[in-house]
């Protein structure tokens, strides 16, 4: 089997990789598995929520997502995100302003956060044609005050926050602005690149878990609205109601 880009299929997660996780502690509660943003593992009386992601299709960006996108996975079991570690690639002839570019954007979406940058590494790559940072966040909260993507049930609805297409349309109108503007207008296109501001959930999440209700949240990035419905479904062991009419697509996207 040959993988196109992007997320690897379901069923090599489910045959592969999940089948390979080392040992098995008593203190992880919640490990890898379709649809689940980050880990949770005992710290005492208190659990850690765990994630990494990869930002790789992006460029002008970087630092930012690389912090806003790991910090989401944090906020949708209801956690604060605390700590952020990152590993830095750049490819053969990069300069120290691009090392700046990404480091000041890390460090300016972590204070947005209350998040400290507490490690990580960086390194020329041979192989590469453009920067890739990974990202790690980790949270902290009391045991069992989190849900999970598996705690959907039936009954519940689905609330969508700012709408679909958000980091799809901030990356395509800040990497191809040029191209972008040789269709569109330039208010336009300013404006779809103005959506890197809305990429953070950590609000809304935080918000949601706190007023109470809420059984699962999920943070779909590859695959968007549908891709994330479909991990949330298979992570809950159950079906959808959607309504297409029903899902904010903004002019922009």
């Amino acid at each position: 089997m040959v993988f196109s880009p992007g997320k690897v299929p379901t069923e090599i997660l489910e045959k592969i990789v999940f089948k390979n996780l080392g040992s098995k502690r008593r203190d992880v509660v919640l490990s890898s598995s379709i649809g689940e943003d980050a880990a949770i593992v005992k710290a005492g009386k208190k659990v850690l929520a765990v994630s990494s992601d990869p930002i790789t299709g992006a460029e002008k960006w970087l630092g930012w997502l690389a912090v806003h996108v790991s910090a989401n996975d944090i906020a949708t079991r209801g956690v604060q995100p605390c700590w952020f570690n990152s590993i830095i690639l750049l490819p053969k002839g990069s300069t120290a302003d691009q090392i700046q570019n990404i480091c000041s954007q890390m460090d300016r979406a972590a204070r947005q956060l209350d998040v400290a940058i507490i490690g990580g590494h960086c390194e020329v790559t041979p192989g590469i044609d453009h920067p890739i940072v990974t990202g790690c966040a980790i949270g902290v909260a009391e045991d069992g005050k989190y849900v999970t993507c598996g705690g959907a049930k039936v009954g519940d609805k689905i609330i969508l926050t700012k709408g679909t297409g958000i980091e799809g349309t901030a990356i395509l109108a800040s990497d191809r602005r040029t191209e972008l503007l040789s269709v569109f207008d330039e208010t336009l296109v300013t404006k779809a690149e103005s959506f890197f501001e809305k990429i953070s959930v950590v609000k809304d999440a935080l918000t949601a878990f706190r007023t109470g209700g809420v059984s699962a949240m999920h943070d779909p990035t590859e695959g968007g609205v549908a891709g994330g419905l479909h991990e949330l479904a298979d992570a809950a062991k159950v079906g959808f109601n959607v309504y297409e009419e029903n899902i904010l697509v903004p002019d922009e996207t």
